[in-house]
């Protein structure tokens, strides 16, 4: 028996894992005492680690789809496949025929990080999709707008802030999103012993909800009408800061004079005073932070919501102080000042409907009308890694037919899911024991400054690649290069940093500095690079004591960078080196929000989402010990709305929106509002061709089979999932 040590990479909380080796297999996971950033917290999808690594459904070699269904190949008899299956539907319909989809997890490993991007790159087409559209897109905007870097995300300084505002997040189920924070409930537990205040907003009492101080139930979708209520407040009352690197504070304050509180109250069923009390606490605390997440960005007015976040953090003066929402900087990443390009949105748009392009994609939910409308340009191949989004996206049944037409599809993932199952080729990666591991995302969005790797627990099987490898290989077929990815990425670094005055490498020989590099794979030779020339690397020896893969190879618990601290102008990319709080198409999608305030109030039901603990991604839901307890696939309703409806506790309901119709177990509950139902996502398993003996036996039902694909946030085209009218009746 052995110890080794680990980060989770199974939600973005990022924890330390003490695993268990016992004759070369993972036997168990408890969280690691020592862990820099979590100190010994785990939650229970970590503490299935060893399900994940042994789970008897996983795939273990590669798989080809033929006439007479699948076959186990060898990974040059996979390879050779992919690359017979791409060049042909390249050749017949030009690369604009193929398209790529990238889910979740790539967010989680080291190899989606480093060859995610580069892959829908290779591939020489625009049709580029990820699960971002139905997450976290109009963040990605707003910052853009802002700060003028998409990935400029603020994220609250938990650990010193005195008030906290939490809106459409649960982070003590979710362990935080855009916002990496290993043992959330601890960190919202210690504000409230310091003396500190937690405000949560929701349409349910979330378990954050009820660590909080006050909890404001919402009409779903309308966190934007309460927040720039707040706005209102703050310039009518005289509590708004203004910064002398922000432009347009006068152009917000225009704008915001039609949402009163008085005005917004009936819209989003928070009364009047309690939006001039959340104002005026905002404005007068020590410290504060707003923070929202994916009930506010999967909504209507998604960027509008997730803009005025970050206004109100500005105009309270809370921006980039401690305590306040400040910008984390990650290890691999170069500090000091960059290129004020400034951000972009519809570059291009796409071929159905017209849609605009952002940060590099188009929504996901068209991606199915480019597959099945004809002309020039109609997707007829298509690349899925480590996605699902027959379950994931609003329209999925629809896209599960689309993807049976497609002349070629591979998928690099370690299951047949209700996606994959359309595939010719799967590509499985190995158990995560078996990679590297380092958190190249979620590390830009920590409340703490951290370095941690992670290298393999246990040796991979001869000839198996791991995730890295595999990705790097299909760069290679879909490119129509031999050259070696990592090493061309690698020079350029390198060529740029010698000549780069301000780089501590500046004048040295390339070709040495590359010599120097450590690792015994092109992928981890890439990251010492990356940590090397990074904000607290080594500088290749002129920075002793600084960052490198040997430093952090020789810290299996991780290397503590201290508190975040204040960033900007660095931060900033906008052309003219300043915050632009009240961007034009910001300002012009404000009238659509001002129409809705002489809108009719919709009295019947909405539908939202909900997270558990035990789940994350739909395929979390094969392993025995995350679908047990709570995390079930049930309809919660208020008890007024069940009475009234006559449904019954452990029931079931017929759901129906304009979109679809699920049966579904009713769940009685004064969690939820009255006039709101929630299910939870990732559900609907147990179709035919999918491998999943636990997901299929708490198979649920898909929460998209009622969300309407048409539906979409205008400047991010991130999906609507949540406040859809749908009527419920018992059978």
């Amino acid at each position: 028996m052995a110890t080794a040590y680990r980060i989770c990479p199974l939600c973005e909380a990022t924890c330390g894992l003490e695993l268990t080796i016992t004759e070369g297999r993972v036997t168990g996971a408890r969280g690691d005492r020592d862990d820099v950033f979590s100190h010994g917290f785990i939650c229970p999808k970590g503490a299935t680690f060893d399900e994940l690594e042994n789970d008897p459904d996983r795939l273990r070699a590669p798989m080809v789809r033929t006439g007479d269904g699948w076959h186990e190949a060898t990974w040059d008899e996979a390879f050779a496949a992919v690359e017979r299956g791409l060049t042909a539907v390249a050749g017949r319909h030009g690369r604009q025929a193929l398209a790529i989809y990238l889910g979740n997890p790539n967010a989680h490993t080291l190899a989606g990080g480093l060859y995610g991007g580069l892959l829908a790159k290779s591939l020489g087409t625009t049709n580029v999709y990820s699960a971002s559209t139905v997450d976290q897109m109009p963040k990605h905007v707003s910052s853009g707008l802002l700060f003028g870097d998409a990935l400029a995300i603020p994220v609250p300084d938990l650990d010193r802030t005195s008030y906290l505002l939490v809106l459409g997040a649960n982070p003590v189920d979710s362990g935080g999103s855009l916002c990496t924070a290993a043992d959330f409930p601890g960190r919202l537990r210690a504000l409230r012993e310091r003396g500190g205040t937690l405000v949560v907003v929701d349409p349910r009492r979330t378990r954050t909800a009820r660590l909080a101080d006050r909890h404001l139930a919402i009409r779903p979708g309308a966190d934007a009408y309460l927040l720039f209520a707040v706005v209102h407040t703050l310039f009518e009352e005289g509590l708004a800061e203004r910064r002398d690197d922000a432009d347009g504070v006068d152009d917000v304050a225009a704008l915001a004079r039609d949402f009163t509180p008085e005005r917004v109250a009936g819209v989003c069923g928070v009364a009047a005073p309690e939006i001039r009390r959340l104002a005026r606490e905002l404005a007068a605390a020590p410290s504060a932070a707003v923070y929202a997440r994916i009930g506010t960005s999967t909504a209507a007015f998604g960027t509008l919501t997730s803009w005025l976040v970050d206004v109100v953090n500005v105009l309270t003066g809370n921006l980039d102080r401690p305590g306040g929402a400040m910008f984390p900087l990650a290890p691999h990443r170069p500090a000091g000042a960059r290129s004020r390009r400034g951000f972009r949105l519809g570059r291009w748009h796409s071929r159905v409907g017209k849609l605009p392009e952002v940060l590099g994609e188009l929504p996901a939910t068209t991606l199915v009308d480019e597959i099945v409308t004809p002309g020039d340009g109609q997707v007829r191949a298509l690349v899925t890694v480590a996605g699902n989004p027959v379950l994931s996206t609003p329209g999925g049944d629809r896209l599960g037919e689309a993807l049976g037409t497609l002349e070629f599809m591979v998928s690099v993932d370690p299951y047949l899911n209700e996606t994959t199952r359309h595939a010719h080729v799967v590509l499985p990666p190995p158990p995560p024991s078996r990679s590297p591991h380092y958190d190249l995302a979620l590390s830009d969005l920590a409340v703490h400054n951290t370095a941690r790797y992670s290298p393999p627990v246990l040796p991979l099987p001869d000839g198996v690649p791991d995730e890295c490898a595999i990705l790097a290989r299909l760069i290679r077929i879909a490119s129509g290069q031999d050259a070696d990815v990592d090493e061309t990425i690698m020079t350029r670094t390198l060529a740029a940093a010698t000549a780069d005055p301000a780089s501590p490498v500046h004048g040295a020989d390339p070709a040495a500095l590359a010599a120097r590099l450590t690792g015994d794979s092109p992928a981890l030779r890439r990251l010492d690079l990356m940590l090397r020339l990074g904000a607290y690397g080594d500088g290749f020896g002129a920075e002793p004591g600084g960052l490198s893969l040997e430093a952090l190879r020789r810290a299996p618990h991780g290397v503590d960078l201290g508190s975040l601290r204040p960033r900007l102008p660095e931060v900033l990319r906008t052309p003219s080196g300043r915050i632009e709080l009240c961007p034009p198409p910001i300002a012009e999608d404000v009238a659509r929000l001002r129409d809705g305030l002489a809108e009719r109030r919709a009295t019947g039901l909405v539908l939202i989402g909900r997270r558990h603990l035990r789940s994350n991604n739909s395929w979390m839901h094969n392993l025995p010990g995350l679908v047990r307890g709570s995390n079930r696939c049930t309809l919660q309703i208020h008890p007024d709305d069940a009475r009234r409806l006559g449904l019954a506790d452990a029931g079931t309901a017929e759901v129906t929106s304009d979109a679809g119709a699920v049966k579904v177990e009713v769940e009685i509950t004064d969690e939820v509002m009255p006039g709101v139902v929630s299910l939870p996502h990732g559900w609907g398993h147990g179709r035919p061709g999918t491998r999943g003996s636990v997901a299929a036996a708490h198979a649920g039902v898909s929460a998209n089979a009622l969300t309407d694909p048409r539906a979409r946030d205008p400047l991010s085209g991130n999906a609507v999932l949540n406040g859809i009218p749908v009527r419920v009746h018992p059978i």
